[in-house]
């Protein structure tokens, strides 16, 4: 133990060491004039300053990071990403590479520049680039920033070996929202534990920080529950259309937690009650509380199922279900549903509500429920998602709760993008890539304020999409726009200028194998490479 402290001290020392020592070994190269500020970054950060010079990437370069596991884990990541982007090899905390020429630093720092745990400064210069933030987070969201300004591209005027150009400045960034989730249903239809992977991975790319995964709906179960076992016996059997379905065991669970974890992102796992329960009720009759005998279901009618909110094996069910997720969940939050419950009795659901708040809080988690929970006496400790009722985000308000921001008619990922588009539904509206960006979540619900407001949460729907590449299409370009009104402050965010941004985002999609929908309203520039998209951890 003493034996690794020391190596890890080591490094750092060798890390500032070569910082100095490059300053005064320094090649002098004619580079070409940049500007940082013009690069294609999203989202865009809070200050860019270029110096209009840049950092060469080579084969004589290599990262270093401060001694700390977390901050370790980053430059690990960033070298694994340069890798499979540019083909080149960087080697991390090396003791053998003290002769490179060139370092990445990736600095845990105390400065008080830095005002969030998910902040970071970027300096970059001809000899090395420095990634100061205090937390691996913060770390973690500054090396997504520097992936997106290495170029695809070498320069091999230069010098006698490729170098990688990487524009020259500083950037001071921080995230406009704590908060910056996207939802995925999987009770709709199911998607494997890789489709899930590479959705994070984008996510990851984009700044997110939390999937809310919609686990358990009236057509299917997808998470098991070892005291219930039929939950995914039965429940799990079934989806939209009459599919297969599926479901996670908890070690699937676990290792989407985990690789979740390793992009620093949250996995919000949702159980919808006391409607949207049908699955749950066909798999144990005496959950149910519809006075209908449950029968398994694959259509798309909504808001026809409930529990039976005056038996104690109702909230017995509940404790274990919450338990034994909450056992494999290490976030903050629970999602307890509570939409469209439209055949519970209002005071039924009420008292539902407040009590399955405090099973959830008594398992160590914060309740997040749909907007209709404001409704009930709940704790103000809880968290509103809006989707549809201002009234009801106005009660949340009211009672002191945070608010998640999820607008149907702005945020819901599985409206369709125009009368041409393949998949989706238009029960909220059409929500073209332009609709979806220019909005103004600080404002958007009346007498809100931000202090108030955790972030935005962009939801996926499946009803009408049942594999990775229609996944794809739905979410993208359009989640791009809210990785930027999460994490963007409203005074930097402009279509115009995103729009061209985005633009720029092709090659990245295309080396991931995203099927995005192209629309027209965007200039796409298109990648020179083909790419396969590989899962690496």
């Amino acid at each position: 133990m003493k034996n690794s402290i020391l190596f890890r001290t080591l490094l750092t020392l060798i890390g500032i060491f070569l910082i100095v020592a490059c300053q005064e070994k320094r090649v002098i190269i004619n580079y070409p004039t940049t500007d940082l500020s013009a690069e294609n970054m999203v989202p865009l950060p809070l200050k860019i300053t270029p110096t209009n010079s840049a950092f060469g990437l080579d084969k004589n370069t290599a990262i270093y990071t401060s001694n700390d596991s977390g901050f370790e884990q980053v430059g690990s990541f960033l070298s694994n990403k340069i890798s499979t982007k540019i083909n080149l090899e960087v080697p991390v905390n090396t003791v053998n590479n003290i002769e490179k020429a060139k370092i990445i630093y990736i600095n845990k720092t105390d400065s008080l520049e830095l005002k969030s745990k998910e902040a970071y400064q970027m300096y970059i210069t001809q000899d090395s680039i420095i990634i100061n933030a205090k937390t691996a987070a913060g770390a973690f969201r500054g090396i997504q920033t520097l992936r997106q300004i290495i170029p695809e591209e070498s320069n091999d005027t230069l010098t006698t070996h490729k170098m990688w150009l990487v524009p020259s400045g500083k950037i001071l960034d921080q995230p406009n929202y704590e908060y910056r989730g996207a939802m995925l249903d999987v009770a709709r239809h199911f998607f494997s534990v890789g489709d899930v992977k590479k959705y994070l991975d984008v996510l990851a790319y984009y700044k997110f920080n939390a999937l809310h995964l919609h686990l358990t709906d009236d057509q299917g179960w997808r998470i098991e529950i070892k005291s219930w076992p039929k939950l995914t016996e039965i429940g799990a059997s079934t989806e939209v259309g009459g599919g297969p379905g599926g479901f996670y065991t908890q070690e699937d669970f676990k290792e989407i937690v985990r690789y979740a974890t390793e992009r620093h992102i949250t996995i919000v796992p949702e159980i919808d009650m006391p409607g949207h329960t049908n699955a749950a009720t066909v798999a144990y009759p005496q959950l149910n509380g519809n006075g209908k005998t449950p029968k398994v279901y694959t259509g798309m009618r909504v808001g026809f199922s409930t529990f039976d909110t005056n038996k104690d094996i109702v909230y017995a069910f509940v404790d274990d279900v919450v338990r034994e997720i909450s056992a494999i969940s290490p976030g903050l939050y629970f999602h307890l549903g509570g939409d469209e419950s439209h055949v519970t009795k209002k005071k039924d659901f009420k008292k539902f509500i407040l009590k399955v708040s405090k099973i959830v809080e008594s398992h160590g988690k914060t309740p997040i429920g749909w907007d209709e929970i404001a409704t009930t006496d709940i704790s103000s400790n809880a968290v509103a998602q809006f989707w549809r009722s201002e009234k009801n985000a106005n009660l949340a308000l009211d009672k002191g709760m945070k608010i998640i921001l999820s607008p149907a008619k702005k945020a819901y990922l599985d409206m369709k993008y125009d009368t041409l588009s393949k998949h989706g539904l238009t029960w909220a509206t059409y929500i073209p890539v332009d609709s979806a960006y220019i909005w103004t979540p600080e404002t958007f619900v009346k007498n809100l304020p931000k202090a108030q407001v955790l972030g935005i949460e962009a939801p996926l729907w499946s009803e009408t999409i049942s594999n990775i590449e229609e996944l794809e299409y739905l979410a993208f370009p359009r989640i791009i726009g809210y990785s930027e009104l999460n994490w963007t402050i409203k005074e930097n965010r402009n279509w115009e200028n995103y729009k061209n941004r985005l633009a720029n985002q092709a090659p990245y999609l295309d080396r991931m194998n995203v099927k995005y929908y192209p629309t027209k309203l965007i200039d796409w520039k298109k990648s020179k490479h083909t790419y396969k998209y590989i899962e690496k951890d």
